[in-house]
């Protein structure tokens, strides 16, 4: 039996898991931006925007969906980034190194592209162009079957991840207002009690998820955004389970709420946001700064800077090269990692929350720069797929 080390990336079943969940649930996206895009510009347009209007306790459906819904989405990204760095494809420097030095080209590069196109009011979304969407990218990417190296599916995903966590940072950082320091107060005393809870070994899920439910509420009231929340809980449930058991706490949650983020909590995002009215608005628009920062940024900023920080990174022998993979491929994935549509929507609506018109731009932009690195990766990919990987 042969016990040298396989060259061939072996993925945790969680990890393989994720990845078929975000690829399937990718393509249900796809399709519910698309039914809310052709709902908002026919006769039903008036019953769709009324409906997310609507006010249910306090809340219109739609603050309902970005700050609650949401909030469960980040819980998800946040159970994936600590599992990753402790025992997943992000536990260690060789690892991280290549997603790593990616996603920061990948976030850089895009938000100049805009601030070049924008003045003003308007710089408030440097970061809408920053962000790469794991469901639809993977989405994209599981279209072209299993031709597509194993090891250009890893960086791809963990590229995403680290780049989300970037977008949590940003968010936290430079999209919270208005901060209420006694409810501060609060989501710093909830926090501890749920941080000594893990370090006292308590492994019960509902003990972390009541307290969850109070930690949103107050991050909700802080002047933070509140899909925050979902990343802090994230942060404290025990990876391990008690002594002499192999569950863990955080993948019995990851596992639960991933199939329905993925099929649920994601397209219905998609559908509330991703409709936009064309009503008013001609081709010429589009070359208005903030529609064309988004597109520009994401698909021209995207796959310079994850192509160029790649190839520097490798060429520094600071990182390794994909397995199995081209020069040719690698670039193709660098463009699809323009798809921006989950938390590039997400980020233009609190940079613009007080600007109808900015939203509807900001999402013509999104729509556009993610479509054409969708078809323009997607076919290259292709492409480079019917050619050997040269070194």
């Amino acid at each position: 039996m042969d016990t040298k080390p396989s060259r061939r990336i072996r993925l945790t079943a969680s990890f393989r898991s994720f990845m078929e969940n975000e690829a399937s649930g990718g393509i249900i996206l796809m399709a519910v931006a698309a039914l809310a895009l052709i709902i908002a510009n026919s006769p039903l347009s008036e019953g769709y925007f009324g409906l997310l209007k609507t006010y249910v306790g306090g809340l219109s459906i739609l603050h309902w969906i970005n700050d609650a819904l949401m909030a469960v989405f980040f819980l998800l990204v946040g159970l994936e980034i600590k599992r990753e760095m402790i025992s997943g494809q992000l536990s260690n420097w060789s690892r991280r190194a290549l997603p790593g030095f990616a996603a920061v080209g990948g976030m850089l590069v895009p938000a100049l592209i805009f601030l070049a196109f924008n003045e003003g009011d308007t710089i408030r979304g440097w970061a809408i162009p920053s962000a790469t969407d794991i469901a639809f990218s993977l989405g994209v990417l599981s279209l072209l079957g299993s031709r597509v190296p194993l090891s250009l599916k890893v960086f791809l995903t963990a590229l995403a991840i680290i780049d989300d966590l970037g977008a949590v940072i940003i968010i936290a950082l430079f999209y919270s207002e208005g901060l209420n320091v006694p409810a501060l107060a609060g989501v710093a005393a909830v926090f501890g009690i749920l941080l000594a809870m893990n370090y006292l070994g308590m492994v019960r899920l509902w003990a972390y998820l009541v307290l969850g439910v109070i930690l949103w509420i107050l991050v909700f009231k802080s002047g933070i955004h509140a899909t925050i929340a979902g990343v802090l809980l994230a942060l404290t449930i025990p990876m391990r389970g008690e002594k002499g058991q192999t569950d863990s706490p955080l993948l019995e949650l990851e596992h639960a709420i991933q199939p329905w983020v993925g099929f649920l909590i994601v397209p219905i995002f998609g559908f509330a946001n991703a409709g936009v009215s064309f009503a008013g608005i001609s081709l010429s628009n589009l070359a208005d700064p903030v529609p064309l920062g988004v597109a520009a940024g994401l698909f021209f900023g995207k796959q310079f800077g994850v192509f160029s920080f790649a190839w520097v990174a490798i060429k520094l022998r600071l990182a390794e090269r994909p397995v199995g993979a081209s020069w040719l491929q690698i670039y193709s994935v660098a463009i699809l990692c323009g798809i921006g549509f989950t938390m590039s929507l997400f980020i233009g609506l609190l940079a613009f929350a007080n600007s109808p018109l900015l939203q509807d731009e900001t999402k013509l932009g999104v729509l556009l720069g993610s479509l054409l690195s969708a078809v323009v990766g997607a076919a290259l990919l292709r492409l480079s797929l019917a050619r050997p990987a040269k070194t």
